[in-house]
């Protein structure tokens, strides 16, 4: 079973940066897409960021495009989420997801297994 956990939440000014990590607990971490979302207090959980298992294709909700970067390092079975030029309405908590080995993601059930989550604030 895989198990995801992520890191880097925290306080932020607007206009900062942050880095979050996804730390996947599974050897065949090359082979799963990945995604990043997020959910606000009241809002349904939103698509931010998916990486295809190769890593040789990305995709960004509009609002994010520009800011963030999804990227991958399979030897570290670790996915991340840099994040530049964060806006107050970027606080949320953010999850990261994987989907199955060696698949293409079309819809967010698509996705097996998620993190816990790591708060990402931004103040203004």
């Amino acid at each position: 079973q895989v198990q995801l956990v992520e890191s880097g939440g925290g306080l932020v000014q607007a206009g900062g940066s942050l880095k979050l990590s996804c730390a996947a607990s599974v050897r065949t971490f090359n082979l799963l897409p990945m995604g990043w979302f997020r959910q606000a207090p009241g809002k349904e959980r939103e698509f931010v960021a998916g990486i295809s298992w190769r890593g040789d294709v990305t995709n960004y909700v509009d609002s994010v495009k520009g800011r963030f970067t999804i990227f991958r390092e399979n030897a570290k079975t670790t996915t991340y989420l840099q994040m530049n030029s964060l806006k107050p309405e970027d606080t949320a908590v953010y999850f990261c997801a994987a989907g199955r080995a060696m698949e293409t993601i079309d819809n967010i059930r698509d996705y097996l297994v998620w993190g816990q989550g790591t708060q990402v604030t931004v103040s203004s």
